[in-house]
């Protein structure tokens, strides 16, 4: 295995496994702000204990999801230095920015709120849950702005050597780009914590311990679900979905497995993309949708691969297709099981319907594997470009670190990550089995 494959493989593992921390944080933000809120509005003490017992889960998964950023912000030095030689005075703005404006606010406001309690009034103490919210979803706009400039470079120009120089700070963050990455991203974090909150209160109503905090959990979890599964389609997915169609044509045809530029192009529900004979087998098919959905016109005309250079192509199409195909379609059940979910909590039976309660707990690492079938999308289809139109991503890792040094840490990383992966779930697992009560 080559040297530049074992890189794009190292950081492909690394930022895999923290952004499974950093979903669940910015979701249950959110969810804890909600919690607080009831709490605030009601006097009644149960929320206050209920979003205690969310904040203690919140701080393992945060202090994980930072051990497991720290290494990420190095290898762009070390294992993609022509990369950032080359884009450091543009993505150097936006990771400082996270890190000294976001990560600090949350991380103080987190201590606030766990530690200050007893000291706060109970306004101020909602206040501290709020900006604890506030940084996470800053942070999140800082790295999808660096993402979103990436994927479409604005605001920019090329110096004598060949560097990337920022020209316009409101072009950066006003890139067409980012508002809706930003939208669908955080809207598939809220999706992630209403899972798992759910989760955790069907096992509760399943396991009769902790029942009324597991309505509780059922509840909330259920009906932010409901809503964030909802906007994940539209007009968040819509919208990215456009930003692709128009900016990353090529990608929306190896996404779709769309080999051939059609008027009318259907929408390929499943089908195996065959790059050899131009084709994709088995098809099972929507006439005309795509092009409808693209572009609001049933035979409105989408390019297909055909009218693309081949090395232009993404890396993998198969790989793109296939998890593009994935996130959608968890989407789609997302949709439907929370949608379900939520008729039965209006017609006052969820919680007595063992059988849905057992569906939603069944559910929880399902959100993990569509947000990362997304990120795997976003990745594989601005292929094979590191910086779209700018940098191929062969000329952007660092030449003069070998094949054999990047296949040892990697595998250094896999066993060190194995067990602070074990460390987190044996954590997790005794809050949850401590329950609320423990937590007040």
């Amino acid at each position: 295995m080559d040297a530049l494959t074992l890189h794009r493989l190292h950081f492909a593992f690394t930022i895999t496994f923290h952004y499974l921390f950093p979903q669940l944080t910015m979701g249950l933000a959110l969810l804890i702000l909600v919690l607080k809120t009831m709490a605030l509005r009601t006097g009644n003490e149960h929320y206050h204990h209920a979003a205690r017992f969310w904040a203690r889960i919140f701080a393992v998964n945060f202090a994980v999801g930072v051990v497991t950023g720290i290494p990420m912000e190095f290898q762009f030095g070390t294992n993609w230095s022509r990369f950032s030689r080359a884009a450091g005075g543009v993505i150097g703005q936006t990771l400082a920015m996270e890190g000294v404006f976001s990560f600090f606010l949350e991380s103080s406001f987190l201590g606030v709120f766990l530690f200050g309690e007893k000291r706060l009034s109970p306004k101020a103490h909602w206040f501290a849950a709020f900006l604890v919210f506030f940084g996470s979803w800053l942070s999140g706009f800082f790295i999808i702005a660096t993402n979103a400039w990436m994927q479409h470079p604005t605001g920019y120009r090329l110096g004598a050597g060949g560097e990337i120089l920022l020209t316009s700070f409101a072009a950066l963050f006003t890139n067409p780009w980012l508002f809706w990455q930003y939208l669908h991203n955080m809207t598939g974090a809220v999706v992630t914590a209403s899972f798992v909150m759910a989760s955790v209160g069907a096992f509760y109503l399943l396991s009769h311990t902790h029942e009324p905090y597991g309505r509780t959990f059922v509840r909330v979890g259920v009906i932010a679900g409901t809503i964030s599964s909802f906007l994940m389609a539209f007009p968040t997915g819509d919208g990215q979905g456009k930003n692709i169609a128009f900016h990353q044509p090529v990608t929306l045809a190896a996404m779709e497995g769309l080999f051939h530029t059609e008027n009318g192009a259907p929408l390929a529900i499943l089908g195996q993309p065959d790059t050899e004979k131009h084709r994709l087998d088995n098809p099972l098919i929507v006439p005309n949708a795509l092009s409808f959905l693209t572009y609001q016109r049933w035979h409105a005309e989408v390019r297909g691969l055909d009218s693309f250079p081949r090395d232009v192509w993404p890396d993998n199409v198969q790989l793109l297709y296939y998890s593009y195909h994935i996130m959608v379609g968890l989407g789609t059940i997302f949709t439907g099981l929370m949608a379900l979910a939520a008729f039965a909590l209006w017609r006052g039976t969820l919680y007595r319907s063992r059988r849905l309660l057992w569906l939603v707990m069944l559910m929880l690492p399902f959100p993990y594997i569509a947000t990362t079938a997304g990120w795997m999308t976003a990745e594989l289809g601005r292929q094979p470009w590191l910086i779209y139109g700018i940098m191929r991503t062969p000329t952007g890792f660092s030449p003069h670190v070998s094949a054999g040094n990047v296949l040892f840490t990697l595998i250094g990383f896999m066993g060190m990550y194995t067990i602070l992966g074990i460390l987190f779930l044996f954590l997790i697992h005794r809050e949850i089995e401590e329950g609320p009560e423990h937590a007040a």
